[in-house]
């Protein structure tokens, strides 16, 4: 007859309480903190000393002495060729819309001219300048629509000027203040950063910088204005390295990062 063994089980004694309380309370390590805990410090950003009516009027009574009579460097003869040269310059260098359009202007200085040429030979002229076909379609439509709304005039308003294929508000007040003398502020990437950098007039955008600098720039100053930042931002204030130890007016410069 076979034997019959039992399996015993042996139950574990419980742990008494005073131990079992004093087990919970040993430390096993850092806590682990959970990030939806922890609230970001946030540094308060510093705000730059505004600029006052006598450093305004400084930095610019600075620029007419080194400057008295600033130039566009875009080659022109006369407003249509002003207005076809800024809107040939949109995303381009000066100096090759200057190369590509010293021939151009000599056979097409008109509307007229230009619509003669035609679209196809204008591209030949300005190939060497980027999206040169945008480019040539809009100057013939400019042209043409020159001729049929404006008696082959260029317009001196900003509205009417933007209603022309290829011109934007920049076309506008270029041509506005070369052509005509007009007191506007063309923003383009060297005000943008000028105008931001140095505290002068901050913005997000063109517009709000442009309308910034309207708004502190004394009047006697805004025929030329538009120019010495340009000339400022394109030779002194750069975009990757600035030349702070040649800036005429790093002593009134609010850029915090400036070297001298």
């Amino acid at each position: 007859m076979a034997k019959i063994t039992r399996k015993t089980t042996v139950r574990k004694s419980a742990v008494p309480k005073k131990e079992a309380r004093a087990k919970a309370a040993k430390p096993k390590g850092p806590a682990k903190t959970s990030l939806k805990a922890i609230k970001p410090r946030t540094a308060k950003p510093r705000t730059a000393k505004p600029w006052t009516p006598a450093e305004i009027h400084e930095v610019f009574a600075r620029f007419r002495r080194a400057n008295p009579e600033p130039k566009g460097e875009l080659e022109h003869l006369n407003p249509f060729t002003l207005l076809v040269a800024v809107v040939l310059s949109a995303q381009a260098t000066d100096a090759g819309v200057n190369k590509a359009t010293r021939e151009l202007f000599q056979v097409a200085d008109t509307p007229q001219k230009m619509l003669d040429l035609g679209e196809e030979r204008l591209r030949e002229y300005i190939k060497t300048i980027g999206l040169y076909r945008t480019k040539a379609k809009n100057v013939i439509a400019l042209s043409a629509k020159l001729l049929t709304d404006f008696g082959g005039e260029v317009p001196r308003t900003r509205a009417e000027i933007e209603s022309l294929p290829g011109a934007g508000r920049k076309t506008a007040n270029v041509v506005l203040n070369m052509a005509f003398g007009e007191h506007t502020m063309a923003v383009d990437t060297h005000v943008f950063r000028v105008g931001n950098r140095t505290g002068l007039a901050p913005g997000k955008t063109p517009l709000d910088v442009e309308l910034g600098l309207e708004k502190v720039i004394p009047a006697e100053f805004m025929l030329h204005a538009h120019h010495w930042l340009i000339l400022h931002g394109r030779y002194t204030c750069l975009a990757r390295k600035p030349r702070c130890e040649v800036c005429l007016i790093n002593d009134l410069c609010r850029w915090p990062e400036k070297t001298v």
